[in-house]
């Protein structure tokens, strides 16, 4: 067949770590290597396992099972508590390798990155070949006990399905000739966006399985997902890349010219700050995800300056803040005029891989907090770190967009 031919191409893959955290303590003990591990928040019968090793799976012990069930179900399993700093350090060599090979597009958590793929890449053929480079790379520059699964598909939303497929070391590839039958043996939990009350909304709805769900009309799907998610995943589903507002809008941005008494690195901060705290506020408001932040500053005669830095995919404002923090430190010395803040990697929520570390009370609070900004009035409610910027940044019309009338 033909290298442009349709039902040959895949636009992106996504890769999976598998049992990340547990592979990354057998990489650091040999002794470990082919025994059953479970990580662990902290060493007590009443809390969970975060990550357990295949070794440990095969036993019934699986991600949430408190560790007392876990002893009961394997006697012979090896609790670690979790080292955070151990698992970004391994994830930081797991993007240099995965970029050896191919450009990573998204940092979706610790253990999942996005890829898109271009050019000679998309050909199934050619895009085998890389995932099987990308194996290869992991195993001999981070490590032989990391193992991952990788999918391939005709948009990022089914090549992440593919990625679960097969586990543990996968690689399945889902072509557009292939759907929608090859998504029938999934489960309605298969699908990314699909916990619990999804699908007992779905299932009071009369759809129980992926035959009843692909049968049903774009229009249909917005009316059991009671949102315009449902008819986006409509169109995912048959494998479409979808021309939704991320794929214009590259980035949140914001910048202030400087009060004369602010032209310092301390008053620049506080504003910077400020700034990123409003892009925050306007990434969760659009339904949005950022995965790379981006902070400059300009000097007096027009110099300029910048930092950026990745990040696991988020809408927490105290993330961001900290991200500005730390590439603040890099700022070289001048007479400062004015900063500014982008936040860049934007994925809607529906394409969002949670994280193991995402906190669901902290983002129910973060959304609780934006809500009684919105009806009492901006600043009525807002972060420790923002404290010293209360205030400090006035309403602007910019040239390539319009605040909304709720903005402050």
């Amino acid at each position: 067949m033909s290298d442009r031919d349709p039902s040959r191409l895949v636009s992106w893959l996504y890769l999976d770590m598998n049992s990340f955290f547990a592979s990354v303590e057998q990489e650091l003990d040999a002794s470990l290597r082919g025994r059953p591990v479970a990580v662990v928040p902290l060493m007590a019968d009443s809390t969970c396992c975060i990550a357990v090793s295949y070794e440990g799976k095969a036993f019934g012990v699986k991600t949430g099972t408190l560790v007392a069930e876990a002893r009961r179900l394997c006697p012979r399993m090896k609790f670690i508590v979790g080292d955070h700093v151990n698992y970004v350090r391994y994830h930081n060599k797991i993007v240099e390798a995965v970029e050896s090979c191919v450009p990573v597009d998204s940092v979706c958590s610790i253990d999942e990155l996005a890829c898109r793929l271009t050019g000679y890449q998309m050909d199934v053929g050619a895009a085998t070949g890389l995932a099987a480079g990308i194996k290869a790379a992991i195993r001999e520059k981070v490590g032989s006990s990391l193992k991952c699964s990788i999918g391939l598909g005709p948009n990022r939303y089914l090549a992440k399905i593919a990625g679960d497929m097969k586990k543990p070391d996968g690689l399945t590839v889902i072509l557009p000739r292939d759907l929608p039958q090859v998504l029938y043996p999934l489960k309605l939990r298969d699908l990314t966006g699909v916990g619990a009350r999804t699908e007992a909304r779905l299932n009071r709805n009369g759809i129980t399985n992926m035959r009843e769900l692909l049968a049903l009309s774009a229009k249909e799907m917005n009316q059991a997902w009671g949102s315009v998610v449902g008819e986006e995943l409509w169109h995912l589903l048959r494998g479409e890349n979808l021309r939704i507002k991320t794929a214009e809008q590259k980035s949140i941005s914001h910048s202030h010219v400087l009060p004369p008494e602010l032209r310092n690195r301390a008053g620049a901060l506080r504003i910077l700050k400020k700034l990123t705290d409003k892009a925050a506020t306007r990434l969760r408001k659009d339904g949005l995800y950022a995965s790379g932040i981006n902070i400059y500053a300009r000097f007096t005669g027009q110099d300029g300056w910048q930092a950026r830095c990745n990040l696991m995919e988020t809408q927490d404002t105290p993330a961001f803040i900290h991200a500005v923090k730390t590439l603040w430190k890099e700022l070289p010395a001048g007479q400062l005029f004015a900063v500014g803040v982008a936040l860049s990697g934007l994925v809607p929520e529906g394409l969002h891989a949670p994280s193991l570390f995402e906190d669901p009370r902290r983002n129910r609070l973060t959304r609780t907090l934006d809500q009684l900004n919105e009806k009492f009035g901006r600043d009525v409610l807002h972060y420790g770190a923002t404290h010293d910027s209360s205030g400090l940044v006035p309403l602007r019309i910019a040239f390539t967009r319009i605040p909304d009338a709720d903005e402050k």
